[in-house]
């Protein structure tokens, strides 16, 4: 059977891929993209412009340029371009084409079949326009299948266990989560919910007012009403947005935006995600409701769903983790590029249908949480052992992350950047990866001087920390090798040498003799810190079932050292376990 192409038809991007040696793979163009802009456009000699060629125009000509069409899909509207008009489908036949067109260049041959994916809320209408742009495109539409079904097939090609996943997407133009439950192989659409126009196009709408009300503010200009100045803001802003994504601030800077009595005018501001988050805040709780929405339809509870999968560009936005993880208390899954996964899917899919032996993707990503030591709340009482992330397990590699932190007091001239491995909240029990000292910071520089933190983690698991005062530029770098691995391998090395003490110290000594002497040993049961221990160990198990998955794991290990402490009537190490175990449940209880 002639392979089958898979196309995942996006709002702000499209990708199309292949099974390729067993493997689904983004197919690139000359250049090495795998990701087309989906914006058309008409050049002034009318030459078809599709992708960042047709981008770039909408800087200058929006008038011959069209962006966002799939929001308009299964309208019977015609969207007028280079001053004709052209219906949806034909606007995505463009597309689809370009895609098509870039596979035969890749694949050294034209392959017509193909899958494409749709949001899993799409209407008839909708679903039957997404056909009609591919037949359009001389494609041979094998099947339409819902993004959620190809997220969920991309992480698991052939699962055969029986689970229920939270497809989370949000994406450039639209949003949809769906409930899909996955039984012997079999993909199922439980429940969706979503919204047709909500997704990072409007974030950057937010971010955009932002910025030209305050330009308006200064100059008198809104850069809105000036076509060509709005296209460049937008897209300004766009790439802002991104950069939030990784760092903690960003410039935006667009010289000659505008004139004002015969002067030119310039955009330079710096735009802090602190800034940026509570723009965007009001929509990601309309996701929320959405994600409650498909919960109720689907008759569960969040802790009945097996696993979490953000889909989307737009869900690299730290905020997205945060209101999701609050809400849903489950590890998010996004190991697998989010703007390129639906694509993947979609090849697997047809793969599938191909009857093609699909193996997973590999990526390479961080096991553990990364971050630093900072003075903060911790189970309601200030502390200075609170475990600040930046990086977060589970993160694809390479990967790079800011945070912006304050000194805690004025005239300080000497921070500690310390940093830890872990998942706890208190780095007491996570592992120091290193450290160092930033000094000789602004003497002058009152309580709260910021104090911005880069982590750098590349594909070799060689981990960069910068820590930069942002008034004075005031910069130290630790370069930590090996971060990833060294502590699979220093884990290992130390269940050894645990291991060899304990044959040493066991000498000559039978069976019979330990046995004696472990009977020896035996608690008193009325000695008072055994028996807060037994309530201890109670309290924990109560908890385990609702706990989620990091700490319930992190209370099994503190329950099994707290039994084993006990048992060798060790009171000292049940002291001390006991109390870390109830700082755990304490927090749990408190959260």
């Amino acid at each position: 059977m002639d392979p089958i192409l898979g196309f995942d038809l996006g709002t702000t991007n499209s990708v199309v891929s292949i099974i390729k040696d067993g493997k689904p793979e983004v197919l690139c163009d000359e250049l090495g993209q795998g990701i087309l802009p989906s914006v058309v456009g008409l050049a002034s000699d009318g030459r078809l412009l599709v992708g960042q060629e047709a981008r770039n125009q909408a800087l200058v000509a929006p008038e011959r340029t069209v962006k966002s069409i799939k929001r308009r899909m299964g309208e019977d509207v015609q969207v007028p371009m280079a001053g004709k008009d052209y219906s949806p489908q034909e606007i995505s036949a463009m597309i689809l084409r370009t895609l098509k067109d870039r596979a035969a260049k890749a694949l050294g041959r034209t392959c017509t079949k193909a899958v494409i994916t749709v949001p899993a809320f799409f209407s008839e209408n909708q679903r039957e326009a997404t056909r009609q742009a591919g037949e359009m495109a001389g494609l041979d539409v094998v099947r339409i299948i819902n993004e959620p079904t190809a997220a969920s097939l991309i992480y698991e090609p052939h699962s055969e266990r029986n689970e229920r996943v939270l497809v989370y997407d949000l994406g450039g133009g639209t949003f949809d989560v769906s409930i899909v439950q996955i039984e012997q192989g079999v993909v199922e659409v439980l429940a969706s919910h979503g919204d047709t126009h909500l997704g990072g196009d409007d974030f950057d709408q937010l971010l955009l007012d932002y910025v030209c009300d305050a330009f308006a503010k200064e100059h008198g200009v809104d850069l809105r009403e000036v076509p060509t100045a709005r296209s460049r803001m937008l897209q300004a802003v766009e790439e802002a947005k991104k950069r939030l994504s990784f760092d903690a601030y960003t410039t935006i800077a667009e010289e000659f935006i505008a004139e004002k009595d015969g002067k030119p005018l310039h955009v330079n501001m710096v735009i802090d995600r602190r800034e940026y988050e509570p723009l965007i805040e009001p929509l990601l709780k309309k996701t929320l409701i959405c994600v409650d929405a498909a919960l109720d339809d689907a008759k569960m509870h969040a802790r009945q769903i097996d696993r979490v999968i953000l889909v989307g560009g737009s869900t690299r936005t730290p905020l997205v983790h945060q209101l999701l993880a609050e809400q849903l208390h489950q590890e998010l899954h996004s190991e697998i590029d989010p703007d390129q996964c639906v694509a993947l899917g979609a090849a697997v899919q047809g793969g599938l249908i191909a009857g093609v032996d699909v193996g997973p993707v590999l990526v390479d990503i961080t096991p553990h949480t990364l971050g630093i030591q900072v003075l903060g709340e911790l189970h309601g009482m200030v502390s200075g052992d609170v475990f600040s992330p930046i990086i977060e397990r589970n993160t694809a590699l390479p990967a790079s992350r800011s945070e912006v932190y304050y000194t805690s007091h004025d005239g300080q001239k000497v921070v500690r950047v310390d940093v830890y491995q872990g998942e706890n909240r208190n780095v007491r029990f996570n592992q120091t990866v290193g450290g160092f000292a930033l000094e000789g910071l602004n003497e002058e520089a009152e309580q709260g001087s910021e104090i911005l933190v880069r982590f750098q983690l590349d594909l070799d698991g060689i981990l960069t920390v910068t820590a930069v005062e942002r008034k004075s530029g005031l910069e130290k770098q630790l370069r930590i090798d090996n971060a990833v691995t060294r502590f699979r391998a220093k884990s290992q090395a130390d269940a050894k040498a645990k291991l060899a003490t304990m044959f040493e110290q066991a000498g000559e000594e039978t069976f019979v003799d330990r046995a004696i002497t472990e009977a020896a040993k035996q608690p008193d049961a009325s000695e008072p810190r055994f028996e807060e221990a037994h309530a201890s160990i109670a309290k924990a198990r109560r908890l385990i079932q609702e706990a989620p998955t990091e700490d319930a794991a992190e209370m099994r290990k503190l329950v099994g050292e707290l039994q084993e402490a006990v048992a060798a009537a060790d009171a000292d190490r049940v002291e001390q376990v006991r109390e870390q175990l109830d700082d755990l449940v304490f927090y749990l209880q408190d959260a």
